[in-house]
């Protein structure tokens, strides 16, 4: 139903389940990430009326977990880009985690989505300093994942004279990727939307 990516990094489309409407996705190395985008993988639309709220929990050994509410997530709304590399540990408010065990590692902060009804997203506010990205920083972090899978297809580049015959592995041109990736900044670039229609 959602899925994680933490920018240029790790794309996470298995949290678990906490509760019957409570999913945690874990987030090791959290010290080095600057933006989480949560998004729905479109499998698997909100029941009507319900949203998705998104959450972030320092790992704390010793204060439990805190909570804090990054924004939030609905069917017309399916992904949202936030930052926390300037959330401080110890902030935070009323969570609809509760008391419940969710089981953490000392490094490893976590992202939680619970289901919630659409009215009562609306008048949360989240944490400052979690804004929501602008689509400024959208077309920055698109721009950052284009170079990321650009840089690290081409890492495994060959010339024909180098490649051993495999018949189960699949090639693809360099050039193919070159021109995908010339054709997604034209289009951002005209539309950042584009990708919604």
């Amino acid at each position: 139903m959602f899925g994680c990516l933490v920018a240029g990094r790790l794309v996470q489309t298995d949290p678990q389940q906490v509760a019957g409407d409570k999913f945690v996705f874990n987030l090791p190395d959290y010290e080095n990430v600057n933006h989480v985008v949560v998004f729905m993988l479109g499998t698997v639309p909100f029941p009507a009326g319900m949203g998705g709220a998104v959450y972030f929990s320092f790992p704390d050994p010793v204060a439990g977990q805190v909570w804090q509410l990054l924004g939030f997530i609905t069917n017309d709304k399916p992904s949202a880009i936030f930052k926390i590399s300037q959330l401080k540990p110890g902030e935070g408010g009323e969570h609809p985690f509760g008391m419940m065990t969710v089981p953490q590692l000392a490094s490893v902060a976590q992202v939680g989505v619970s289901i919630e009804p659409l009215e009562q997203l609306v008048q949360q506010t989240p944490v400052s300093g979690a804004t929501v990205c602008a689509v400024d920083s959208f077309m920055q972090f698109t721009q950052k994942m284009l170079d990321s899978l650009y840089n690290f297809s081409s890492s495994f580049a060959v010339s024909q004279s180098q490649m051993t015959p495999n018949p189960s592995e699949m090639f693809i041109p360099a050039s193919s990727i070159l021109k995908w990736y010339e054709n997604f900044q034209r289009r951002m670039a005209q539309n950042p939307h584009f990708w919604k229609t």
